[in-house]
């Protein structure tokens, strides 16, 4: 008897298990559904995620180089020195759209309100990084002294991040979203008009003029003028509508799209530098020369002019 008592308590209990096991499958089976369906599948979600991860990654890799190539391949001079502040501050604009991508694929932001605020400083301090380059170039060009373009690259840097601040404390985490948290709607219109005339309008402004007062062609800061131009305006075209009209889709979808072109600006100048600036694709081919000639070193077979070498014997090469 006390043995069939024990049997029937055991199976009880095996069944109570299976209960439960079966209550936390179906739960988290739930839950997984749920978080699933949370994400933004919308044509425009998938857009802004395909294209961001496109220019993060060329973005990256080409300001790498241009970092690499400017930083300590090429001589230092006051042109290496510009070129290289701003593939740095490209560089760490490019790093943090992944962070833009998850927050907008999730739609939430789950990576805490300091780090809500440290994205929004970094895109404010690329924006104004440019608009306080514009102004010292032609300074540095007619001292032609790399020191002190250093010096004043290290004050751009410093006058951009006070320019930032006020950008990144309007940001916070709000309603699960890294969002603006303005006291008030004027608040919102100064933050927009100061972006746009910092950020956009001085530069363009500066850049026209020094091409235009200037005796020799800049083809590099010809076409980055024109990419400037052609990547922030729809953006910032966008940002002056969002304060007189209501939230409309066609809005919501343009602004989306402008930021997306808008970030492409960072992943094109590395292209730009690449193929217009002489000394600098003298350098990469320099670079890609090296590279090719320790993969030919490390391989048993080479090929030199019109004959194939094969371990130190030379065959007449034919060909088909």
């Amino acid at each position: 008897l006390d043995y069939c008592n024990a049997l029937l308590t055991i199976l009880a209990l095996d069944k109570s298990i299976c209960q439960i096991s079966t209550m936390i499958s179906v739960s988290g089976n739930y839950t997984w559904l749920k978080e699933s369906s949370s994400l933004c599948t919308d044509a425009t979600c998938v857009l802004y995620a395909v294209m961001n991860t496109v220019i993060f990654t060329l973005g990256v890799a080409g300001n790498g180089v241009v970092i690499w190539i400017a930083g300590f391949k090429m001589k230092k001079s006051v042109v290496t020195t510009w070129y290289l502040s701003l593939a740095v501050s490209d560089f760490i604009y490019c790093c943090i759209l992944p962070f833009g991508v998850v927050h907008k694929v999730k739609m939430a932001w789950i990576f805490g309100s300091f780090m809500c605020k440290v994205r929004y400083f970094i895109k404010s301090l690329n924006i104004m990084d440019r608009c306080v380059v514009s102004t010292f170039p032609v300074w540095a060009q007619n001292k032609r002294t790399t020191r002190k373009a250093s010096l004043i690259v290290l004050l751009v840097w410093v006058i951009s991040a006070l320019l930032s601040t006020p950008s990144a404390l309007f940001r916070d985490k709000k309603n699960k979203l890294c969002s603006s948290d303005y006291k008030s709607v004027e608040d919102h219109i100064a933050s927009v008009v100061c972006r746009v005339i910092f950020g956009f309008v001085i530069p363009l402004v500066l850049k026209s003029k020094q091409m235009a007062n200037s005796k020799k062609p800049f083809k590099i800061m010809t076409a980055l003028i024109v990419t400037f131009l052609i990547c922030w305006l729809p953006f910032h075209i966008f940002s002056i509508l969002s304060l007189n009209y209501k939230k409309t889709v066609w809005l919501k979808t343009g602004k989306e799209v402008g930021v997306i072109v808008a970030n492409a600006n960072s992943c094109l100048n590395p292209f730009l530098y690449a193929f217009m600036g002489k000394d600098f694709k003298k350098q990469c081919y320099a670079v890609l020369s090296k590279i090719e000639n320790t993969i030919g070193e490390e391989s048993p077979y080479r090929v030199q002019g019109t004959a194939v070498t094969i371990s130190e014997k030379s065959y007449p090469s034919t060909t088909v």
